[in-house]
């Protein structure tokens, strides 16, 4: 099937994407602060004294729950959103990230409260997890919902982007502490500002959103649809599960690589190789500028030549990438780290720029929201969510990094044949199915 003319929308097409990607962005500055914070200091705040690697691996222990929380979050806020709309939904998530990030910042830590520490330290985890889990489906089907079939992958792009703009900032608040506080000062109550400023963003975010307009493809099709008793998720299920399998093979390579990348790099600085916080950190913010700008890049040339191969491009460099990125890291120096990190995160932008694009045409408009979600946040568990704490596990089992780098290599191969055993999408029209 080939793309049709746009459907007509009183929101400009910039409009919405600025939308999806200030909403985007605050929630995976949320997100990603606690994976950083996990990696650095949550280990010796909120768990019992012990070996410092231990204490870590809990850290990323609760890092992994919010994971388990996401397909939950993208089932629900899917029925819904299949139901009711893309746009009421992408605020609700959006708010409930904030509230929980906010009250992360409030938390007592382990030597004033025990154990309650880590247990409201979880259960906030499992919020911003659940929040996330609906947030994905929702800002990228509003934007590729909108506007010209023929640049779709471009523009579904630039939610993308707020993952590593998100990270950017993240990242950037905790250098700056990390620069110009003590380490006890940082581990006392300056780890607590990131999580505060939240709030800000939240707001900034939710003004955004709440100026732009309900999806047009989705708004047509419940023009034209009967009603239906037929739960979304089961729809998805019985109708496309090969489509389910499809984006979450493809989500290997790209979620554990990601972590890889941007999250394990600070402990494996911080414990292998006795590098200072500001190391990892300073070198993330570097590869988060330049990912940033590759990712709707990467979308465009989907739009020319296809999902596909750009996706492999992305997958085979990673799988490669990984054990250069391990051998540069060792070296200690601290250009030929930002090389190490900026050039994975330029290779995972070859599989996340046409991601979002890719996975919205795998299915039909009455079950996307639904459909996306559940692919995207099922491969969340077992990529993103279990990717710091197996990648930990296998540093301390084999004391080598390279450990680290069959790991990703072998969720490389995964990815690759997922991919190319599914046809090419880009030219589907999202009207007609």
């Amino acid at each position: 099937m080939t793309a049709t003319q746009p459907v007509q929308t009183r929101t400009p097409i910039v409009r919405v994407v600025g939308a999806s990607l200030v909403g985007t962005t605050v929630e995976w500055y949320d997100f990603f602060l606690y994976g950083v914070a996990a990696s650095v200091v949550f280990g010796e705040l909120f768990f019992p004294k012990g070996e410092e690697l231990t204490g870590t691996l809990l850290s990323f222990a609760t890092f992994a729950v919010g994971f388990f929380a996401r397909p939950i979050g993208g089932v629900v806020f899917g029925h819904f959103g299949d139901r009711l709309g893309r746009k009421n939904l992408l605020v609700l998530s959006l708010l409930m990230m904030g509230v929980a990030t906010f009250a992360i910042g409030l938390l007592p830590t382990y030597a004033q409260v025990g154990a309650l520490a880590p247990i409201l330290l979880t259960v906030l985890r499992l919020i911003q997890g659940f929040a996330l889990g609906g947030e994905w489906g929702g800002a990228v089907l509003i934007v590729s919902e909108h506007g010209d079939p023929a640049r779709r992958g471009f523009w579904a792009s630039w939610p993308q982007a707020g993952a590593p703009a998100g990270q950017l900032i993240a990242n950037g608040v905790l250098a700056g502490l990390a620069a110009f506080q003590s380490d006890a000062a940082f581990n006392s109550w300056g780890w607590r500002i990131p999580f505060l400023l939240s709030a800000v963003l939240v707001l900034v975010g939710l003004w955004v959103r709440l100026r732009i307009e309900e999806s047009p493809v989705f708004k047509e099709a419940r023009a034209k649809q009967e009603p239906t008793d037929k739960l979304p998720l089961l729809e998805v299920i019985t109708k496309y599960p090969r489509e389910v399998l499809t984006a979450m093979g493809a989500r290997m390579a790209e979620n554990v690589s990601y972590y890889i990348f941007t999250i394990v790099i600070a402990t494996y600085a911080k414990e292998q190789l006795g590098l200072g916080k500001s190391f990892a950190l300073n070198a993330v913010l570097i590869g988060a500028a330049i990912h940033f700008c590759a990712i709707p890049l990467w979308g465009a040339l989907s739009d020319r030549i296809g999902r596909r191969p750009v996706y492999l491009i992305g997958a085979i460099g990673v799988g490669v990438w990984a054990f250069v990125f391990i051998a540069l890291v060792d070296t200690k120096n601290f250009l030929l780290a930002t090389l190490a990190v900026t050039v994975g995160l330029v290779l995972h932008g070859a599989m996340y720029g046409p991601q979002a694009s890719f996975f919205t045409e795998l299915f039909g408009t009455r079950v996307r929201y639904s459909g996306v979600s559940v692919g995207y946040q099922l491969a969340s568990i077992i990529a993103g969510g279990l990717a710091p704490f197996i990648a930990v596990a296998l540093l301390k089992a084999y004391d080598s990094g390279y450990a680290i780098a069959v790991y990703v290599a072998v969720c490389a191969v995964i990815s690759i044949i997922a991919v190319t055993s599914y046809s090419e999408t880009h030219r589907r029209d999202l009207t007609s199915v």
